[in-house]
């Protein structure tokens, strides 16, 4: 797996996210403290834990995102929660520990297709074989590699021209026996385990299938590649990968806090933030694929704070996220950059999007800084909710073009200022009207 250096995180970060380079360079310096301690020898090793980060700011500005291509970029098992989940009145079942089994499915999964990759090719020609055999059954006593015409249906079949015939598959029945498990109230994965636990102790059955050769293929590759993993080496490499560069995002963690002067609730987020501490300051949670220990796992916490400090937040809750970057709110020119300078950029999936019904869409210069100056003006005149403001903006803007592209025989599409005026002046301009569109 590769190593990045901090400044190539905060490179490869800015491909995605706009600005915010304090919090850019804590996930970088996070990311390659962990490489460091790997290289640390002896007992000290396990004595190094993980300098969580608080982020603060406003929502929209990419406190999600920067988490969230930090573990793309490294491969990590991913997981992301709301804090505000677990203050609902009456709520059963899933525990602050479910984190962590959420955490570990990720994991699983990630390492799981790593593998599949690693298994593809030899799946492939065992796959062929199988094809071959249901669209042209082998002879008896036919020597493989002499039977002419099953080696002329191989080349057929390899240049694409079965891909439409139709063919019978035998294939795993994934609906399984039809058990149906009930866990009581409050039991949280206890009925996934259980029924996960039955269905290894029945017989796998298999139920034939009729696709398109094109479908068959993939189908039974990938029947095939499961076949050739081990399951329990999958396992056990997942709950290390989990213990050792899992990510977790508590995200809204501010509605947790305490607040200064009120009553009533509090007493239910302190008890939240009791119960997310072990789990941060680490600690054994039993999963259905082993035991995991959460002391490397690094957590990423966020909130506004817009009605809370973080030092509402219990002193040793407080005391596990050293690391705090304040994230900026988003003003008209990062609105411009947004748009436009991202390798995803909002512009451009419209016109890929587009693109497919043969419609080109254009935008002017003056267009993009309109459609910013309004987003941020919106932003300002109700509820700020940062870059997402840009989605409600340029969908409103494109809703008729979007609607009218299959009938526009490919017109090419083009905006400028004035145009965007046009169709988003009376929105944008009634305060009351754009709380409800915009």
């Amino acid at each position: 797996m590769k190593t990045f250096t901090p400044r190539e995180v905060v490179s490869e970060l800015d491909r995605f996210i706009v600005g915010q380079n304090a919090a850019k360079r804590a996930v970088a310096i996070a990311l390659r403290n962990r490489w460091r301690r790997q290289q640390v020898e002896g007992e000290l090793r396990d004595e190094i834990q993980p300098k969580n980060i608080l982020m603060i700011g406003p929502t929209g500005v990419g406190k999600t995102e920067i988490a969230r291509r930090l573990a793309k970029l490294a491969a990590a098992p991913f997981c992301k929660v709301e804090a505000s989940k677990f203050t609902e009145v009456g709520y059963v079942g899933r525990d602050v520990e479910s984190i962590v089994r959420d955490l570990v499915e990720v994991g699983l999964a990630l390492v799981r297709e790593e593998e599949l990759e690693k298994v593809r090719a030899s799946a492939e020609r065992i796959a062929e074989e199988r094809l071959l055999d249901a669209l042209f059954p082998r002879k008896p006593g036919a020597i493989t590699g002499l039977d002419t015409t099953r080696e002329r249906m191989r080349e057929l079949l390899r240049a694409g021209e079965l891909e439409e015939r139709e063919v019978e598959i035998d294939l795993p029945d994934r609906a399984g026996p039809g058990i149906d498990l009930f866990a009581p109230p409050g039991a949280g994965d206890l009925g996934v385990a259980l029924k996960d636990m039955m269905g290894g102790l029945l017989p796998k059955k298999t139920r034939p299938r009729r696709v398109k050769v094109a479908q068959a293929r993939e189908l039974l590759r990938d029947d095939e590649a499961g076949r050739m993993l081990d399951s329990e080496a999958i396992r056990e490499k997942a709950v290390h990968r989990v213990e050792q560069s899992g990510i977790v995002f508590i995200d809204e963690i501010d509605k947790i806090a305490r607040r200064e002067g009120h009553g009533g609730p509090d007493v239910s987020r302190e008890g939240v933030q009791r119960d997310l501490l072990p789990i941060v300051e680490g600690t054994s949670v039993a999963t259905k694929h082993g035991t995991v220990r959460t002391d490397h796992v690094l957590f990423i916490a966020a909130g506004a704070f817009h009605t809370s400090r973080p030092s509402d937040l219990i002193p040793e809750l407080q005391g596990r996220f050293p690391i705090r970057v304040e994230l900026e709110s988003l003003d008209e020119a990062a609105f411009v950059r947004i748009l436009e300078e991202p390798h995803n950029a909002l512009v451009k999936q419209y016109r890929a999007l587009l693109a497919t019904e043969g419609v080109e869409l254009s935008f002017k210069p003056d267009a993009i800084r309109e459609i910013a100056r309004i987003a941020a003006l919106v932003n300002q005149s109700t509820e700020n909710i940062g870059a997402r403001r840009l989605h409600t903006v340029l969908e409103r803007l494109l809703d008729e073009t979007l609607f009218e592209a299959p009938d526009s025989a490919g017109a090419p599409v083009s905006f400028d200022a004035a145009r965007v005026r046009d169709h988003l002046a009376d929105i944008a301009g009634d305060r009351e009207l754009s709380r409800f569109i915009l």
